[in-house]
């Protein structure tokens, strides 16, 4: 083992612009997130309504709306809600959060976003001098935080693709031995959406050396079922994190809401270095009845392992792709030597307004031929499979 929608005049910036390569800029003030649909809608928001001509595919936020509960209760008190001051500490919302997940409220801190808790857990327990593990590729922000932000040594357990980047448990176990301060693994994966089982993984953290703290990045978990969660252990462990994002599962990208589950002593901790109304208003409304609309949300959730599988199986119909399966909201594409760079690819879809992520510039690791697709509803996918046919082909050069 090695460590290591119909045709849209975009403005000119949006449709020739692209991502700059890591070997360009190999260190970055922010981490890159794709959202390079803004781009054509207009970031100061005075044309949001070209958003209905744009198919947003190069981010992850949900296909489908929020529970009708949460729509209802905000515009019901709209103009309150966004003049008002919100609850200091969420403690309504870890109240709710507590019930929904069944561990003590004294477990749970709540931010605003999971890069939020990111930034606040990992530079609070890391230095230059920490050594980490993560896997490759994983999600970007995580590389991030820990080489650019804190400085620390990071070594990359190595996924491959003749495996489809599966997370192989006796590797992890055995890199584990290497006695890190902290291994950071996102579950369900991000780009590459494979998921090692709950049952797995605790496993392996049981035998890991005690002075190693597991961080445990479950943002996509309800899609490869709800009870593969480790929130449970987390709460009665003090070497294990869980971090749970509201934003894709729950439709709330917008109102930026995610929470933690460690030990008492290990929540406490952070909570004392958590800001006043880390989450707005909007935010804690929308997830106390997001997480009290539990059947609507299992609905949705099964409807998109179905739309990913449909659409799976259109991209896998186009030659040259190499779909990777995957269990989240989102597929991880190869494409082949022949074709156009991923790109490429991208660029020329944007004329249409379809907006792919080059995985690339997220995981250099992955190469320039590799796009990562979000799932949309099913005519959307349609379309986005269309475009790409023909951006492949060079039909939108």
């Amino acid at each position: 083992m090695h460590i290591a929608s119909t045709t849209m005049p975009l403005p000119p910036h949006a449709a020739t612009s692209g991502h700059p390569s890591p070997s360009v800029h190999p260190l970055r003030d922010t981490c890159y997130h794709g959202g390079a649909f803004f781009e054509a809608i207009g970031d100061d928001f005075a044309t949001l309504e070209r958003r209905q001509r744009i198919i947003p595919a190069d981010v992850l936020d949900a296909w489908f709306p929020p529970a009708p509960a949460v729509l209802k209760a905000l515009r019901a008190h709209l103009d309150w809600i966004v003049r008002t001051s919100p609850p200091t500490n969420g403690d309504g919302l870890v109240r709710a959060l507590a019930a929904a997940r069944g561990v003590a409220a004294d477990s749970i801190v709540v931010g605003g976003g999971s890069s939020d808790l990111i930034f606040l857990a990992l530079t609070l327990w890391l230095d230059p001098g920490s050594r980490v593990l993560m896997l490759d590729p994983t999600y970007g922000e995580y590389a991030h935080v820990l080489e650019h932000v804190i400085g620390c040594h990071v070594d990359r357990l190595p996924l491959r693709r003749e495996h489809r980047y599966r997370v192989d448990a006796r590797e992890l176990e055995h890199a584990l031995r290497r006695g890190y301060d902290v291994a950071v693994l996102v579950n369900p994966n991000s780009p590459t959406g494979q998921h090692l089982p709950a049952g797995t993984l605790a496993g392996v953290m049981a035998r890991a050396p005690a002075r190693t703290r597991v961080w445990v990045d479950e943002t996509y978990v309800e899609y490869a079922g709800n009870w593969e969660s480790l929130e449970r252990l987390a709460a009665a462990s003090d070497r294990l994190v869980v971090c749970k994002s509201m934003s894709k599962m729950y439709a709330l990208s917008g109102v930026r809401v995610a929470y933690l589950v460690a030990s008492p002593d290990v929540a406490r901790s952070l909570r004392r270095r958590t800001p006043p109304w880390s989450v707005g208003l909007p935010g804690q409304i929308a997830a106390v009845h997001a997480l009290r609309s539990d059947a609507y949300y299992r609905r949705r959730w099964a409807e998109t392992r179905r739309l990913r599988e449909e659409l799976g199986a259109g991209l896998a119909a186009i030659a040259g792709l190499e779909v990777v399966p995957g269990v989240a909201n989102f597929l991880l594409v190869h494409l082949a030597p022949h074709l156009p760079a991923a790109r490429t690819v991208a660029m020329r879809c944007r004329v249409h307004g379809l907006f792919l992520r080059d995985a690339g510039v997220m995981c250099p690791s992955l190469g320039e031929r590799a796009l990562r697709i979000a799932v949309r509803d099913r005519s959307t996918n349609a379309r986005m499979i269309e475009i790409l046919r023909f951006a492949i082909d060079g039909g939108l050069s």
